[in-house]
């Protein structure tokens, strides 16, 4: 998973041209946007991005560019609205105090229903001025980025109906700001361990100062999920009690030993600019803020949901919430990026796991395992001594350590069918032990824009019986290469889009690429002599032909948690245990597990029309650059541009 078992990665420079990416990446004002024709793979054209003498070549400049300049002040807008209301998030991507209009390190999020409507009508409006723009005279690149733009600020603004949740710069309109898995309370702590930078003694100023404002960031959530509960829009009791473990934990140890201090003292400890004394003044500010200032707000947090507890809801849906049904028909459109119906998803997953049964089935049976159904076989193989990891330190780091050498094969065997290489590097890390419990089997966070941090592949090692060998490497192709990491890190590196086209979050693309990424891999012999290799790959597009079933099961048909339990450890043979936490994130998210297997199918038809109108004249390398170099799109965008790529070809 981008940013989430099954979902949401060291790649080096490709050539020269890359190799000054990240001078070019190194964001200063996302208001001024380059107006340039679309980027040529190639190593001449990438350097004249960065340095005009290095090719003759003109960039293209609209007849009109006063109408440019209004989109690019409205795009700068969006960027602006979004990432000043989410500090953290601004912090993550590596952005200026320029880039978001303000110095932000020292500040958190506000979540307040006042705060998160006025966001939410600003970016509305803006995707309604920036889609008013006339695209006449604009040329294709221009109207590309247009359409996207619009769509991207409607995303972020989320239905105007459902004024319930908060808005997630990783999914747009999440429903519930109280959960289990993530939201504020989750993130923002998580954020300031893994990304808050301490390079001198004002980083770790800033630090402390964040420290000391969790207490209105928790004060703001409290106060935008009693509005949402006052208006009946109430989680599930299994997500909310999920929710509530999870906030007691987080209080749970000395203040002292909490990971927001031991992550503080780790970075403060490389600075070499600050005296031991002053250190040790910082680290006692930084504990007293723990102390007293976090830790009351989250056991005030704690507090507040035990009481709302006895209004949770018993039903697993979204349904179950005022306009539910409508609200799950745009989570299909925004998260699913379809235009189907919930019914006819819901067959679709019905027949993909009849076919992917019956792959897996002929496998099982050619290995002598002939008894039982599909799932059966599979929860005995996982029971085999031979294909788990010890549960110990020494059996986890050499989980990673393959982890790490299936990314090198797979890149290495890469080279024939994609033509260029993201510069950003991908390291593989174990999922922090204080938040392991509630995460995915896997997720990928992305690199900061300058390169100053690496795209992260995490894998989940709480359950070692979780992580079977044959699993891992189609989770690594997913999450590493050729999947989320190489897609992400190619569009972080078209600097020539605006910025929020290059950390678009288009769940349909994203994930339909990070499953289309398996199926590619096993197409260039990475499962070759490997037959429980390939086993775990058709597991892991089952367990995605699943999600379709069980998705419209729960927010359309009405199942409930247990029902939607029983037919995923039916059909996928994974431990009862992890299939609760799939279920139990399917209802905090309504949509979300759509995307991988909708968007994979429509992949994998466009490319198999290319071929056909192509014949001879298709390159797989020239389509991969097609559908990545222009950064996550919608669906029907990506149709055009392979369609106009056909054209031009023909």
């Amino acid at each position: 998973m981008f940013s989430p078992a099954f979902k949401l990665s060291t790649v080096r420079f490709c050539h020269a041209g890359l190799s000054f990416c990240k001078i070019v990446l190194r964001v200063t004002t996302l208001a001024s946007v380059v107006w340039l024709s679309a980027c040529d793979s190639d190593d001449k054209q990438q350097q004249s991005d960065i340095d005009p003498s290095a090719s003759s070549k003109t960039p293209v400049v609209s007849q009109k560019p006063a109408k440019l300049d209004k989109l690019a002040e409205l795009y700068g807008q969006a960027t602006q609205t979004l990432f000043s209301q989410r500090a953290l998030s601004a912090t993550l991507y590596g952005l200026s105090a320029n880039d978001v209009g303000e110095y932000f390190s020292d500040q958190v999020e506000n979540y307040s229903p006042e705060n998160e409507d006025a966001m939410r009508k600003k970016l509305y409006s803006l995707s309604e001025q920036i889609s008013l723009q006339t695209s006449e005279t604009m040329n294709d690149s221009d109207i590309e980025n247009k359409q996207v733009m619009a769509s991207l600020t409607r995303y972020f603004a989320g239905h105007p109906d459902f004024p319930f949740g908060y808005i997630d710069t990783w999914m747009g309109m999440s429903p519930f700001i109280v959960n289990q898995i993530n939201g504020p309370l989750i993130t923002v702590p998580r954020y300031l361990q893994s990304e808050h930078a301490i390079n001198n003694e004002k980083d770790a100023l800033d630090y402390i100062e964040r420290l000391g404002k969790l207490d209105q960031l928790v004060a703001s959530v409290k106060q935008k999920f009693v509005s949402d509960v006052n208006k009946n829009w109430v989680p599930p009791k299994p997500i909310l009690e999920g929710a509530i473990q999870y906030i007691k934990n987080f209080s749970k140890p000395e203040p002292s030993k909490h990971p927001l201090i031991t992550s503080y003292i780790e970075k403060l400890n490389q600075v070499d600019s600050i005296s031991k004394e002053r250190k040790q003044k910082l680290i006692l500010l930084a504990i007293d803020n723990v102390e007293n200032i976090v830790y009351p707000a989250f056991y005030s947090m704690a507090e507040t949901s035990t009481k709302m507890l006895e209004k949770a809801r018993n039903e697993s849906g979204i349904w179950a919430q005022p306009g539910g049904e409508n609200y799950y028909q745009d989570a299909i459109l925004q998260l699913g990026d379809s235009e189907l119906s919930a019914d006819e998803i819901h067959q679709v997953g019905l027949n993909e796991v009849a076919r992917i049964s019956g792959a897996m089935d002929k496998i099982l049976s050619k290995e002598g395992r002939k008894k039982g159904t599909v799932g059966a076989r599979m929860i005995a193989l996982n029971k085999e001594k031979r294909f788990l990891y010890p549960d110990t330190d020494k059996g986890r780091k050499k989980l990673l350590a393959d982890l790490n050498r299936y990314i090198e094969e797979v890149t290495r065997k890469m080279a024939g069918i994609f033509k260029t290489k993201p510069s950003y590097k991908v390291e593989v890390r174990a999922f922090p032990v204080e938040i392991q419990d509630n995460a995915p089997g896997g997720e990928y966070t992305s690199p900061s824009v300058d390169g100053s941090k690496p795209g992260i592949y995490w894998i989940n090692l709480r359950d070692m019986k979780a992580n079977p060998k044959y699993s891992l490497k189609s989770l690594t192709y997913h999450e590493a290469n050729p999947g989320h990491h190489w897609q992400v890190a190619l569009n972080l590196e078209q600097a020539q889009l605006p910025f929020l086209r290059r950390i678009a979050p288009y769940n349909a693309y994203i994930e339909g690429w990070a499953l289309y990424s398996e199926k590619v891999a096993e197409e260039i012999g990475m499962y070759k002599n490997d037959p429980y290799g390939d086993l775990g790959r058709l597991q892991a597009e089952l367990f995605r032909a699943v999600r379709l079933v069980v998705d419209t099961g729960l927010h359309y048909k009405r199942w409930n948690r247990e029902q939607a339990i029983d037919y995923m450890v039916d059909k996928t043979g994974a431990t009862r245990a992890d299939m609760t936490s799939e279920v139990e994130r399917y209802m905090v998210w309504p949509g979300q597990a759509l995307g991988y297997k909708l968007g994979m199918l429509k992949i994998l038809a466009l490319r198999s029309k290319a071929r056909t109108s192509l014949g001879k004249k298709f390159d797989l390398a020239e389509f991969h650059d097609v559908v990545l170099l222009g950064g996550a799109v919608p669906m029907k965008v990506l149709e055009n541009k392979i369609d106009n790529w056909i054209r031009s070809k023909i």
